[in-house]
């Protein structure tokens, strides 16, 4: 199968279900595949306003309280063969099939990964869902992305004064994103690496981090952010991508993003269900 055929099955799934979509968008039929593959190379800005969107009616309409969020990334595979870093610094692709755009990225529970990067900030408590998200090649580092996604998220969705805590892992360690957040008026959470001479604004990061509330805290980002992106990847088989290109693969990421947060608004408004995994029901029933 082809890309465009994946593109066209992925976005086209659940037809009876989808005709109920289509009929409120104004819609007769599912779009061409052709259609969806234009769409696909110019759409991924617009998808991030509209997940923006999503998330001031979900926290407007208090389907989710933001006191306390979290943030982390998952690394995707790309379709296709593996671009060899011996032969990416030559400027040779070896064969056809390499997905020129990906590039390696490194996870410390998967280990090297050719591929993109889906960068999400989720509620936490007992409505999960993304409120913010982003896309990238695998090379770029989570604390690169924590300004922007931050930025965005507190300027056009939600109240900074509604967050109080950030929670993410060791990735975003780092000063600079801690005086980020203390300038939003929320304080970023995180394991804090103690070096043979702590200085003192860090070693209070340390003794707050390792307190009880602490690790209260901490301990919701298992609970949360990594179970949900998970069951994202699960539920719109976007591990390995089903696609090659960077504006295609960030299209159907995104999309998958902003879908996940309609399902959850639907799920709860008919059928009042904040439970995340019975919205893999519903694309399947």
């Amino acid at each position: 199968m082809d890309s465009n055929n994946a593109l066209h099955e992925f976005l086209g799934m659940n037809y009876v279900y989808n005709k109920k979509i289509m009929k409120a968008c104004g819609l007769t039929q599912i779009p061409d595949r052709r259609t969806f593959d234009r769409r696909l190379n110019t759409i991924s800005t617009d998808i991030k306003e509209r997940i923006a969107t999503m998330t001031s009616l979900l926290v407007h309409e208090k389907m989710i309280d933001p006191y306390i969020v979290a943030i982390d990334s998952t690394l995707l595979k790309a379709k296709g063969s593996v671009w060899h870093k011996s032969s990416m610094l030559k400027g040779v692709v070896p064969r056809s099939g390499i997905d020129i755009d990906a590039r390696w990225g490194f996870s410390h529970t998967k280990g090297w990964i050719f591929g993109y990067k889906l960068h999400v900030i989720s509620s936490t408590g007992l409505t999960l869902v993304p409120l913010a998200a982003d896309f990238t090649t695998g090379n770029i580092q989570d604390n690169q992305m924590y300004n922007p996604m931050t930025s965005s998220m507190t300027t056009t969705t939600i109240p900074k004064e509604k967050i109080c805590y950030m929670i993410g892992d060791s990735g975003y360690d780092d000063q600079k994103l801690y005086d980020i957040s203390i300038n939003r008026g929320f304080e970023l959470i995180c394991p804090v690496q103690r070096y043979e001479h702590t200085p003192a604004d860090r070693l209070e990061l340390i003794q707050f981090y390792e307190s009880e509330l602490g690790q209260a805290i901490y301990s919701w980002r298992s609970k949360s952010i990594e179970p949900l992106i998970e069951h994202i990847k699960s539920v719109f088989r976007i591990d390995p991508l089903p696609v090659r290109g960077y504006q295609k693969a960030a299209g159907i990421v995104l999309l998958s993003v902003l879908l996940y947060q309609i399902l959850v608004y639907y799920n709860y408004k008919t059928r009042h269900s904040q439970r995340p995994k019975s919205i893999k029901h519903m694309l399947c029933s």
